[in-house]
């Protein structure tokens, strides 16, 4: 609780500090009339088109990156970026003397960004959101290009500023209004899930989103050009800056953005695994391994057997990026179980069992909120659904189950027979294999048994040499070898 506290009075600093800075200046003579309109042009434009462009690269390797949280963070501040560049050039009595354009983009830029951060606070199960996920190698451009578009159409028709109502005396806090309720929302979502899942990526948007909603109730309530009035657009700077800074911690972090974005596109996702893992997808793994001490490694070696088997049946890099990602992630909801459960050494009874069975929809629900990816989710849900529908949780059967879920679920059992646990020891490679052979048509897909049973004897030193690594080597030492 004490984490938590330290979360919320940070939050309430940052928000409040700024807000505070502008009813002083306001109300001191400190709030003196700075018109400099080549400041605001150089000042604005240029800070802007950087943050533009980084902002457009991360949106370019979001897709690899296989989050459609990230590929909604970069439209929300590539849209707040290229609009404030069209506030900066607009600045009257430099490139152009209409008045009415650099305000009403200014206004226009904090609400689109807006609008793209609400859908990134929406969980990733939604159907609205399920359907941009299908089309996230296309959002960037075609965004893009509407934004260039729209732009130039205003640049070459300054008057069609006036139909967007924007700046008017009621549709100035219709406006306004929409902007901070859903910047609210943004925020109370993002911490909710920071608090959970402790990812900082949350963070970021949270403190981000803050000094946006605080930046509007300055630009609507402000005198343009009046000393308090310049700084709305220090706190919008600010909260782009902050915002890139948390995606790249978040998930270019090794050392580089250039070694970072080639390690996103390696063909190999066994290399994926060994080489790019973001520090929180590494936490929650970690996390999962120090609760269970019988799993150890276990995640690990489920994304790797996992992988193996989508390369057998000639899965896509796509579809091979989330068997990895959802294998390494499958188990996370056991955090949620209570120890004396989860390593209980004897026989588990009928209330115990359903507190274990549990921990895929615990899973699914947290991840779902920190923006993996539907094919992930389904990793995450149904990996312990059985073919003939007697699993868990949604009783799906056959088909229904999806492709990425049945092929996780044969490489979680064989891992489990292979390894010790707290009630057996490990079985061998043949014995394992008799147990899945056995249940195929019952509680695995043929086709995938099918596949494993060719998998095993083409790559035998793998399995043989995997086997024989400690069975409690963890996720942190794998990715050290």
């Amino acid at each position: 609780m004490g984490k938590h506290k330290k979360v919320f009075v940070m939050l309430g600093v940052l928000m409040l500090l700024p807000l505070l800075c502008y009813i002083i200046i306001q109300m001191t003579p400190l709030d003196k009339r700075i018109h400099t309109p080549h400041g605001h042009f150089y000042i604005v434009s240029v800070v802007s088109v950087l943050a533009l462009a980084v902002a457009a690269a991360i949106g370019i390797v979001a897709p690899r990156i296989r989050n459609i949280k990230v590929s909604f963070l970069s439209l929300s501040y590539v849209s707040l970026a290229a609009m404030f560049i069209l506030h900066g050039i607009s600045t009257p009595g430099l490139l152009m003397h209409h008045t009415g354009i650099s305000g009403s983009v200014a206004q226009l830029s904090v609400l689109l960004s807006a609008t793209w951060l609400w859908l990134c606070s929406i969980s990733a199960d939604h159907r609205m959101v399920r359907w941009l996920s299908m089309k996230q190698l296309w959002l960037l451009p075609i965004w893009s290009i509407f934004l260039l578009g729209f732009g130039t159409y205003l640049w070459i028709n300054p008057d069609f500023v006036y139909h967007l109502h924007l700046k008017g005396g009621v549709t100035k806090w219709i406006t306004t209004g929409a902007i901070l309720s859903m910047n609210a929302w943004t925020i109370y979502r993002n911490l909710q899930t920071y608090l959970v899942s402790k990812f900082p990526l949350q963070l970021a948007i949270v403190y981000s989103t803050g000094w946006m909603f605080i930046a509007q109730i300055i630009m609507v309530t402000g005198e343009a050009w009046m000393a308090s009035w310049w700084l709305y657009h220090f706190l919008l700077l600010a909260s782009v800056i902050i915002m890139v800074s948390g995606i790249i911690r978040e998930h270019l972090s090794t050392g580089s953005i250039t070694a970072s974005i080639k390690l996103l596109f390696r063909a190999n996702p066994e290399d994926w695994i060994n080489t790019y893992i973001s520090p929180s997808v590494r936490e929650l793994v970690t996390a999962t391994e120090a609760k269970d001490s019988y799993t150890a490694g276990h995640n690990y070696r489920v994304a790797l057997y996992a992988l193996k088997l989508g390369e057998e049946l000639g899965l896509s890099s796509s579809q091979l990026r989330a068997i990895a990602q959802g294998g390494l992630v499958h188990d996370i909801g056991k955090l949620y179980i209570p120890d004396g459960i989860l390593n209980k050494p004897g026989k588990l009874t009928d209330e115990e069992r359903v507190v274990i069975e549990s921990h895929p929809v615990s899973g699914y629900d947290v991840c779902k909120r920190l923006g993996f990816m539907v094919e992930e989710l389904a990793v995450i849900r149904w990996h312990h659904e059985k073919w003939n529908g007697s699993g868990y949780p949604d009783q799906l059967s056959g088909e229904e189950i999806p492709l990425v879920a049945r092929i996780t679920a044969v490489a979680d059992v064989y891992d489990a027979l292979t390894s010790s646990r707290s009630y057996r020891k490990a079985m061998t490679h043949d014995e394992a294999m008799i147990i899945l052979l056995k249940e195929s048509g019952r509680h695995f897909d043929p086709r995938c048994i099918h596949a494993w049973e060719r998998l095993v004897t083409v790559q035998k030193e793998f399995f043989q040499e995997t086997l024989q690594n400690s069975p409690h080597l963890k996720l942190e030492q794998k990715l050290a070898n």
